[in-house]
């Protein structure tokens, strides 16, 4: 099965290396006080692998099946679960608009940064409250990229946003999702929904650094730099300037970036 929609960040490297990071802890706190050992866990849109390794230890790794939307992508995910020790995961390929999975199937559903990128959310949502039991939880996590803020002012990063923004709505993605979580809940048929926000900050000279090779590697690699190159949007020459402005902005001590997410936990 090959990917129906272009994914605006690949699977690079300066992509995987930031996906690596991200934890159950850091990316699923509002879902964790909810979980408990022996529940049929669904995750949408498993990546890098590293949230989904979390959450299976939670609720143990034979009570949780992974959803990726193409097999690159999907190897990925088994390949981490696997160096974890937990190759009891159930790993599947398919569309999260149009899962393949019989109704009320599982006890939670998570999807962590998924339906920013996808052309259909609200039938993605629906489908996550169709395939989730009654009385079960599906809980939902999206950047809101159009909330993003950043110090010292940086034209260059201007200029990323809005690459960034073309890009992903020309792909049929939504960057600011977060904000439409609960109007999107809603539209799928959920009535018992807790919305919440959380951010990301990166403002140590470890997480500078980790942010800034993320976005010059994005920005410069393809798909993206691809993407932006056909379209005619943003050459080389400009792309590295923007990649140049994160690394500098990195050794600043001053420097200073928050990520806004949306969130939501929504019964079934």
């Amino acid at each position: 099965m090959s990917d129906p929609t272009p994914y605006t960040h690949g699977y690079g490297a300066a992509v995987l290396g930031s996906h690596r990071a991200r934890t159950a802890e850091n990316s699923a706190a509002h879902l964790l006080p909810h979980l408990r050992p022996g529940q049929r866990l669904l995750d949408v849109g498993s990546g890098a692998g590293t949230i989904t390794a979390d959450l299976a230890r939670i609720v143990g790794p034979e009570h949780v099946v992974a959803l990726e939307v193409g097999e690159e992508s999907a190897a990925l995910t088994r390949a981490e679960l696997e160096r974890q020790g937990l190759g009891e995961v159930d790993v599947r390929v398919g569309d999260a608009q149009a899962m393949p999975f019989e109704d009320d199937a599982f006890d939670v559903v998570h999807a962590h940064q998924v339906l920013q990128h996808l052309p259909a959310p609200v039938q993605a949502l629906a489908e996550m409250r169709r395939v989730t039991r009654p009385g079960g939880l599906v809980a939902v996590r999206d950047s809101d990229y159009e909330g993003f803020r950043w110090w010292p002012e940086t034209p260059a990063f201007d200029r990323w946003l809005a690459l960034y923004l073309r890009a992903t709505r020309a792909n049929g993605g939504t960057p600011d999702a977060g904000r439409r979580l609960l109007a999107w809940a809603h539209e799928a048929g959920f009535t018992e929904v807790t919305p919440t926000s959380s951010t990301w900050l990166h403002a140590t000279p470890e997480s500078r650094a980790a942010w800034a090779a993320t976005w010059s590697g994005r920005i410069t690699t393809a798909p993206l730099a691809d993407q932006l190159e056909r379209e005619g949007w943003a050459d080389a020459a400009e792309r590295e300037e923007i990649a140049e402005a994160f690394r500098a902005w990195a050794q600043d001590p001053d420097g200073w970036f928050v990520l806004l997410h949306g969130e939501i936990l929504a019964r079934a």
